[in-house]
This record gives structure tokens, sequence and C-alpha cells, in this order.
């Protein structure tokens, strides 16, 4: 059974009046008008997500001659040498807010010269040793009363929402305990307070009094039981750390959804967390949540039915949590396309009516648009057969989702027309590769290690990723960075890793190491960015972003050949996690992932800059190491500053403002 975008009578009429009272709206909301004032006061700029700063400091005609302002090292808060730093600064009064180290310290400093003003670390013991989620976090929350009183709350390593006065950095004697909520309490499960497979990276959002807070765990690949805790969201009041609402991503009995987990398997299955980052519409007092995959990335046998709210996108009350709409873009998830990042909001004209909109970028690479008041989709969205698989026990879902526009902006599922084809050798080597693969379109569904004698299901599963998309809400542009990744889905029965009927053994995100002659088994662009026209449903443009990789450029196969630039993978050595998009007035700007050696011979890597409207780069500037947190821009005391989140594989993570040489 299908179950999208319903609501209650009682929801129905709470949508009615809302739609009257908009109706009286003649401008937009903070939140759709990206980051103000010159500050920088939420994860993505504005509660709306829209990584956007409406400054024109910096230019195309200066880009290039942007200068290190500052550089702040976070190896002295115990970051390894391979540590990615993923935090994004807020910019507050002069001030940058931001998480960093290992410990994932909670750190002030100030816009103009990085020189610190306060560090807060809680200490956690073995908590924190053994937590699902040890990295520098990716950043802050942020709170005022508007006469005096600041706050600042952060997630530790261990699961525990901290506040603090953001003047001093002090816990705050009010909140919590002193100033400390363990989210592994009151959370509607039972949870051992040190080892539960449970805890959370993201950046606390905050709005009105309400802080909303997600929940992440162990990747599911070969999960040891299909039992696992719940990723429960819940939000908090600013004042007091006192739970407001909880929202329960596996639905209860009674609650909707519920019979979309059959068996009973509502009760025993975990994950289905909300491990990104979510958005905010203050003026509608809605708070919109993208849920991930329950537990088993690829096996779901366990686990019958559509599976609420599995990979949805999810609108509730910011006040109470209580679901206004849905829409589920995979049923019954058995591919991992878990909702990776916040949906952007933006106020869009789709065939001369103004829509007040949501776009949710997904790993599918599609971006997905809806009206944000009432989750009816921009455009139609189609329910289409695809391929029923073979596993014994596995349920497989009929149709899936696919939106009519925007087109998707990156490659989907796998065909012979990917392979790398430099040269008619190399391609051929390639295509005797892949031909040991089952290979097909998006939401070809895994297989049994050797069924038909192939060696599991080939494809290439990211999109988007969580550091999501930008907007330019003059232009209702969207733009997206995806990179083209593989993935091996081999499927076992292993009594001895898992009471799971299949885990999966493949190759991981590199597609178990594929190559041709150490060349990537894929043609080029291995990154890009795409422009999206929310207002059209068009790509407007595409490039690939950053430089061609060593190993590619100077490959002994590919002497003499003019290759154009291929783009990079993102975050540091290639990962998986994607790279984040800063939006200005003037400029597309974000930084390359992997390092490369430069022309100088130093090895690092480039932020680079684009024209917003043709895709044309503007302008470059070096970094020592791959961008790893999203950029952000802020202008203080008349200078405007790019700072970005830089580390690799032997560099460790710092962060690093760009500013115009100083007058």
């Amino acid at each position: 059974m299908r179950r999208r975008t319903r609501s209650s009578s009682r929801t129905r009429v709470w949508l009615a009046s809302l739609a009257a009272a908009l109706a009286l709206v003649t401008t937009s909301p903070a939140a759709q008008r990206g980051a103000t004032n010159g500050e920088w006061r939420s994860w993505a700029g504005d509660t709306g997500s829209t990584r956007y700063a409406p400054l024109d400091q910096i230019t195309a005609q200066n880009f290039s001659t942007l200068e290190v302002a500052w550089r702040f090292k976070t190896e002295n808060l115990g970051a390894r040498p391979d540590f990615n730093l993923q935090t994004t600064p807020l910019m507050i009064g002069g001030v940058l807010y931001f998480t960093a180290g290992e410990h994932r310290n909670a750190v002030a400093v100030k816009a103009d010269t990085g020189e610190m003003l306060w560090m807060h670390r809680l200490e956690e013991g073995r908590r924190a040793e053994v937590s699902t989620r040890r990295m520098s976090g990716r950043g802050v929350g942020y709170w005022t009363d508007g006469q005096g009183d600041e706050r600042i709350f952060y997630v530790s390593s261990g699961y525990q929402l901290v506040g603090l006065d953001a003047k001093t950095g002090r816990p705050l004697a009010d909140f919590g305990r002193n100033g400390v909520v363990d989210l592994r309490q009151d959370a509607d499960q039972p949870l051992d307070l040190e080892t539960a497979d449970i805890a959370w990276n993201g950046a606390p959002i905050v709005a009105k009094n309400v802080i909303i807070v997600g929940a992440a765990h162990r990747a599911g690949s070969a999960p040891r039981s299909k039992e696992n805790p719940k990723g429960y969201v819940r939000g908090y009041d600013t004042r007091t750390g006192k739970r407001l609402w909880i929202f329960h991503t596996i639905p209860r009995p009674g609650e909707f959804g519920n019979e979309t987990w059959l068996n009973d398997s509502w009760s025993y299955t975990g994950h289905t967390g909300l491990w990104s980052q979510m958005t905010i519409d203050e003026a509608l007092g809605i708070a919109y949540l993208p849920i991930e995959i329950p537990t088993g990335d690829y096996f779901g046998g366990h686990r019958p039915g559509d599976n609420l709210f599995a990979e949805s996108l999810v609108a509730v009350e910011l006040q109470t949590g209580k679901r206004l709409w849905h829409f589920q873009f995979v049923h019954h998830p058995i591919w991992d396309y878990d909702v990776p990042c916040a949906p952007i909001l933006a106020d869009i004209t789709v065939d001369g009516r103004p829509v007040k909109a949501v776009a949710q970028p997904t790993k599918q690479g599609f971006l997905f648009v809806f009206d944000r008041v009432t989750g009816k989709p921009v455009w139609p969205i189609e329910e289409r057969p695809v391929e029923r698989g073979t596993l014994p026990g596995e349920t497989y879902a009929p149709t899936q989702p696919f939106p009519t526009k925007p087109p998707a902006f990156e490659r989907q599922g796998f065909s012979e027309d990917y392979v790398v084809d430099f040269t008619p050798e190399i391609k051929e080597e390639a295509l005797k590769i892949v031909r040991q693969y089952k290979i097909g379109p998006l939401f070809t569904p895994p297989i049994a290690r050797g069924e038909g004698g192939k060696v599991g299901t080939l494809y290439i599963p990211n999109g988007a990723n969580w550091p999501g998309g930008s907007l330019d809400p003059e232009t209702g542009m969207v733009y997206v960075y995806s990179h083209s990744l593989l993935r091996v889905l081999s499927m076992v029965n292993d009594a001895k890793r898992s009471d799971m009927n299949y885990i999966s053994v493949g190759g991981g995100e590199d597609g178990g190491g594929l190559s041709v002659r150490g060349l990537p088994l894929i043609k080029p662009p291995y990154g890009r960015i795409t422009a999206i026209d929310l207002n059209k449903g068009e790509i407007a443009w595409q490039v690939a972003h950053g430089e061609t990789p060593d190993t590619v450029k100077n490959h002994p196969a590919l002497k003499g050949l003019n290759l154009p630039r291929t783009g990079r993978q993102g975050g540091a050595g290639g990962s998986s996690g994607g790279i984040g998009i800063l939006t200005t007035k003037t400029l597309v700007i974000s930084g390359e992932g992997g390092a490369f050696t430069a022309p100088n011979g130093l090895r690092g890597a480039m932020l680079r800059a684009y024209d917003k409207a043709t895709g044309r780069e503007a302008g470059a500037v070096y970094m020592p190491g791959a961008q790893t947190g999203s950029p952000m821009t802020y202008m203080w005391n008349g200078r405007q500053y790019i700072v970005l989140g830089v580390s690799g594989a032997v560099f460790p993570g710092e962060l690093m403002a760009f500013a115009l040489p100083a007058k």
C-alpha cells in the first residue's frame, strides 16, 4: 500500500487556515532570503538551508586574489592526521562558533583573526570512546532571546546535548543537568547509556524556542542483528532542555504508518534515523525531517512492507512534532538511498503561479520538489514498475517514485555506456570487468554472490550527500554537487556475522577497488556541479568540478591525449562524503575533494568560483588539503570572509579563512 502526503482532518483544517494566512504575506521570511546582516546564524546560513549570503565584495574579478586571512589548526584538539574536519562555523556578532577535533570540542574564535576566545570539552570516558560517531561534528546551533541571553548547543560524541553560554563557553546552569541533556534517556526505548549503537554528529537546528536533534547508527551494510535502536527525532526547549516532543520514525501501534511494517517488524527493527541535517520554516512553524533507511541497508526480508517513514521527507509541526505530511522516496528500501541532506526552502514561480516550495536532493540523483505547506508535488511524480529481485525471503516493492521534473543530475544504476573510454583498448578491458556483475537501471535489486555466474550487483549509489545543495533566492536556482562512485552488492548468508538472512560483503563505495590499469572504471566527470532552475524544473548547466587527478593526468596509457577536466570525487581521499556549495550575490563557490599536485609542486586542492548563470569558472585559489567542511561566508568590519574546513589523508584538519588583501 502506498502511503504518501496524507493528512488528518485536524491537519487539513490547520493547513487551510495557514494557507489563508499565507495569502497576506508579501515578503519572504528570513529563512528564504539566506543569511542576513552579514552573519551566518545557522548551519546552512539560515534555517531554510539555502547556504546563500547576499554578499558581493568578493566577485569574479577579484576571487583569484583571495589570500589567507587566518587559520585555526585543530591538531591540538586531538585531530589525527587522517581526521576529516566536517564542521561549518556560525558567525554572530564578530564571533565564530564551531565543533572541532576528535573529541568534538566546541570552540569560539574571533571573526577577523581566528583567535580563540573559549573552548569547551565534555569528558565522557568510554561512552565517547566506543561511540559510532566520533567525528569532529558538523557544527553547533545558536539561540538568543534578543535580550542578552545567547546560547550555543552541540551534540557530543557520546550523544548528549550540551548547552553553553555563547559569551563564555560555560555550561548553562538552567539547561538540563548542569548544561547537559542525556539523549540516551527519555528516548521512548531502552538504551544502554554507555554502549548503545546510537549517536549523532550533525549540528542542532534551532528555531523559536525549539532545538531539534537527529540520530545515527553504525553503517548498516552488514549489521550484526536485525534488532537495533530506533533513530527517533526529538525537539527540546532552548531554556530548560526539557523534551518538547518526539517523532517516532518507525511508527508504534495506533500511529500513522505502523501498518506498513508487516509481521510486527516495527517492534525490533532499528536505524531509520535522521543522520544528516534538517530544515525549518519559522514563518509556517514547520520542520522538515529527511529520514534514512531501516536496519539492513541492502536486505529487508525481516521487515516486510513499505516501512514508513524510512527514506522519506516528513513535515512536522515545529512546536509539537506532529506529522503534517510526508513523501516516501523509496518503498521498502534496500539500496541505501537514505535521504542524505537537508531540504531547501525556495519561493518560486511555476507556470505563473507562486509556490512556497521545498526541494529535496537525494542519493538517487533526483531533486524532488513539493509545495512545502501541503506536500503536493510541484511536478507529477510517477509510480513506475521496477524489477523484482530473487533473494529468498526478501519482499520487493512493485513500483518506485520517479519525478517527471527536474531530470536526474547524476548517473543512475549502471550501464555499459558509463565505462571509461579514453581509448578503445581501455574501454574493452573495462567492459570485461563489468560483465562479471549484474547491472541495470535505477532500482536494480541486489543479488546473491554467484547468482547467474555474477559476483554481485554493480551500481552508482550517490547523487547528493550530507552537504546538500545551495539556493539563489533571487533566481530560484539550486546548485548541487554530486560525484560518481561505484558500489558492489554481493549478498551472502553468514550466520556467524549476522542473524539476518543476507548481508552485503561487496566492495563498498569504491566498487571493491574496481579499476582499469589503475584508472577509474567509469568515465568522467567524477565530480560535477549542476544548476537546476526550480521555476522551470530544468537543468540550466552542469560542469565538471575539480582538477583531473594525478593518477589520470599522468597515466602512461593516456600520454598525448588531450583530456578535459574530469572533476574529482568529494571529501578527503575521494571519500563518499561529498562537497558543500556556497552561493553569494555574485558567485557559486566550492572546494575540491582529494588532492593533486599543483604546477608549483605543492600538494593540495583548489577553492573554485563559478558564474551563477553559466557555470563558467571565475577564479580559483590554492588550499593545502581537500575541502571537507562546507564553506560559509560573512562580513565583519567591512571585510568579507569565506571560511571552510580543510583536511586530508596526511593533513590535520584546520579552518581556513580567505579574504581579499587588506587595504
